[in-house]
């Protein structure tokens, strides 16, 4: 849940069809599905059209349409990031914008007679790499987690004074600096793995897959008229959001105005968090959030901010003190944020020993049985079995996937400087980072890559977050509360999340490369120059809502940063053990921890067709410290769409998708014009706030006298 694949992904774990049954059939089917696929052979239908060379395929128009895509998208993440931290797959919205803008380009070049290359698959694919290389950076870069957690402000707000002193703030040149040293080597710790993962292993990588389905369909003639459908009503709703963002603004002049403290459910209600904020961002993530994770988040907090919370603070005084300050987390901010931690560490490790299994048991089929085809439920639900026979699609696919080779020693000697640069430079920025920690982690880093990124080609799920969790631990704890333990188990995690992260994002974007024939080495071209640009872009979009908004961090400003609080609180955990927890809240973690686990046991146990009505207990953690306001416009969204699909659902399936990327790209990019007014010094001139009657009352009464 908290990066763009973190997510329910509703797959049961992978099977082998290694049965002699099962293959036995298969061989008597067999020249009869190949005669199908010739026929439905998506590379047939390009046969005619030339592949461009890999330098070819890398044109400036290419990166301008991503830098400006990804410009787009990182403000939308960075919004994502400090409000709630659930960031939803924007691979259809960068794929139609990418299709959009470098199709009007192409278009004004024709009519001008100055038109040299056509459009082609391939440089839409390259822009699509570059434009998640990009975005990514703003997730990975941690500034709504462990980048942001190390500051004063959030050091504060965790309100522990063993640790209050251990803090370091943001500042452009040193984050750039970070980002540029570690962003990389993740890209070339699996680089020499391409064609294992790829060809032999045939790994499926869903999301690559459904892109590069996507890509393809843009460059057919039934496609590109869907695709211009698509962006029609993508730029209408990106308009009517950007506008409702814009009416909203003038309303709210103070921390308790406008739309978004509307008492939608009372007073009451409105105080443990139950409102409507007219969230279009929100609206347009709960449709493309599957609805499993938006009844989870709201169940989630139903049962914390509606049960749970009451019910403890009538132990205040007994479980912890009256007279703590409301943010302590010795009182109950604590129960809050540790329970929240020990349901997504529970989630998280659970599903990080699930997919390793996967893994090695994957891993040890193609070794053993290399014959053995694995069977991996995509997106649509349906298994999608290889044919042990190459089609004509493998073929081509191949022959051009092999065409281009990264030399090996480019990799190792990539890999292995700027690991050297990285050891010797981090502790400079990070003195409680010793050189030694550094170095342990660049030695097992490349197989945490590696099981991420395989896992990855197995299940769509990445464990990024969870393997910087388990750094936060073994560093904080390595290091001590003594010696900074806090920022470097914080740095450790910036480390192994950055490197995990775009070692599968890579091979993600290999295998749309593989499907669209786009060459290996425009995509790890592309990926390079897409990561380097988000090492500038992210920063900078950060750095703007850091000097525009003073209450950046805090506990009810607009920009929580909630995640940033939690990751300070697990190194704190890591560094002074359970001391820091406040009475009874380590019985209650446990006993949180162990309901996550058992919950995602029962999930995988009763099979995907009920395991769809069982919550998921990483969304539900969420909103635990956040509360359920978010949840509900989620919910919103979900209903919206689930009305949509009974009444036309292949208009809902076709339509959704653009109509909830235009409510999210509209809101998001409102942030640039209102952070800009913020720090120039304009006010919103009124401020719209709620009052009960009598308070109403008493203050005509006062302002009568």
């Amino acid at each position: 849940m908290e990066h763009r694949r973190e997510e329910e992904s509703g797959l049961n774990g992978n099977s082998y069809n290694s049965d002699m049954e099962a293959e036995i059939i298969s061989k008597k089917n067999q020249e009869e599905e190949k005669e199908g696929e010739e026929e439905m052979s998506v590379e047939r239908i390009f046969e005619s059209k030339p592949v461009p060379s890999w330098q070819e395929q890398l044109t400036v128009r290419a990166f301008f349409v991503s830098l400006v895509v990804g410009v787009l998208f990182s403000f939308i993440v960075m919004k994502l990031n400090l409000t709630t931290g659930i960031i939803p797959s924007l691979n259809i919205s960068a794929g139609l914008l990418g299709f959009f803008f470098t199709t009007a380009w192409t278009k004004f070049l024709a009519k001008s007679g100055l038109l040299k290359q056509p459009f082609t698959r391939q440089e839409n694919t390259v822009i699509q790499t570059c434009v998640v290389a990009i975005s990514g950076i703003a997730f990975s870069g941690g500034f709504g987690s462990y980048l942001f957690g190390m500051s004063e402000v959030v050091a504060k707000e965790s309100d522990d004074a063993e640790s209050s002193h251990d803090y370091k703030n943001p500042a452009i040149g040193w984050i750039i600096g970070f980002l540029f040293i570690v962003s990389f080597l993740g890209l070339f710790s699996v680089l020499p793995l391409r064609k294992i993962m790829i060809i032999d292993f045939k790994l499926t990588y869903p999301s690559g897959t459904a892109t590069a389905h996507l890509i393809n369909s843009f460059h057919t003639p039934e496609g590109a008229k869907l695709a211009k459908k698509q962006v029609r009503l993508l730029g209408k709703f990106f308009s009517f959001s950007f506008l409702w963002s814009f009416f909203q603004w003038f309303f709210a002049a103070g921390d308790d105005c406008g739309f978004k403290v509307f008492p939608t459910f009372g007073l009451k209600a409105q105080e443990n968090m139950f409102f409507f904020d007219f969230s279009a961002t929100y609206i347009g993530v709960g449709m493309i959030c599957p609805y499993i994770i938006n009844i989870s988040l709201l169940l989630g907090g139903i049962l914390s901010w509606g049960v749970m919370w009451p019910l403890l603070q009538t132990k205040e005084g007994d479980w912890y003190s009256a007279d703590l300050p409301p943010k302590s987390i010795k009182g109950l901010q604590g129960y809050k944020i540790f329970i929240a931690i020990a349901m997504i560490l529970g989630d998280g490790l659970y599903n990080f020993f699930k997919v390793i299994s996967q893994t090695l048991l994957g891993l040890y089929y193609h070794l053993c049985h290399k014959d053995a085809i694995p069977v991996v439920a995509v997106a649509n639900g349906h298994s999608s079995p290889n044919s042990s026979l190459p089609s004509y699609n493998d073929k081509r696919r191949a022959e051009f996937f092999l065409k281009d080779q990264i030399p090996t020693k480019l990799s190792l000697g990539g890999y292995i400087a700027i690991a050297a640069i990285s050891t010797a430079t981090l502790p400079h920025i990070f003195p409680q980072l010793k050189w030694y920690y550094i170095a342990v982690m660049y030695i097992v880093a490349p197989v945490m890559a590696f099981c991420n990124a395989y896992g990855c080609g197995l299940t769509d799920w990445s464990l990024a977050s969870t393997y910087g969790k388990l750094a936060i631990f073994t560093i904080g704890a390595w290091a001590g509360g003594a010696h900074g333990g806090v920022i470097a188990g914080l740095a450790a995690c910036g480390v192994m999340m950055n490197i995990v992260s775009t070692a599968s994002d890579l091979m993600q974007d290999f295998k749309t490369g593989y499907l669209t024939l786009a060459s290996p080495r425009s995509m790890f071209v592309s990926q390079v120059i897409g990561t380097a640009m988000g090492c500038v872009i992210a920063p900078c979009v950060f750095w703007l809502f850091y000097k525009a908004f003073d209450d950046l961090g805090q506990d009810g400003s607009e920009y929580p940063a909630p995640f940033a609080l939690v990751y300070r609180n697990m190194a704190i955990l890591g560094v002074d053990g359970i001391s820091s927890l406040p009475k009874n809240c380590f019985l209650l973690c446990c006993i949180f921890f162990a309901a996550a686990v058992i919950v995602n046991l029962v999930r995988d146990v009763v099979g995907k067709r009920r395991a769809r009505f069982i919550p998921i207990p990483m969304a539900m953690a969420i909103p635990l410290y956040l509360g359920p306001y978010f949840a509900i416009d989620m919910c919103i969204g979900s209903l919206i769409l689930f009305i949509w699909e009974r009444m036309n659902k292949a208009k809902a399936d076709a339509f959704g998708p653009a109509v909830a990327s235009g409510l999210i790209c509209g809101d998001g990019i409102w942030v640039l014009p209102s952070s800009i007014l913020a720090i120039a010094g304009v006010k919103q001139p009124i401020c719209m706030r709620f009052l009960s009657r009598a308070t109403n009352v008493k203050v005509d009464q006062f302002l009568g006298s």
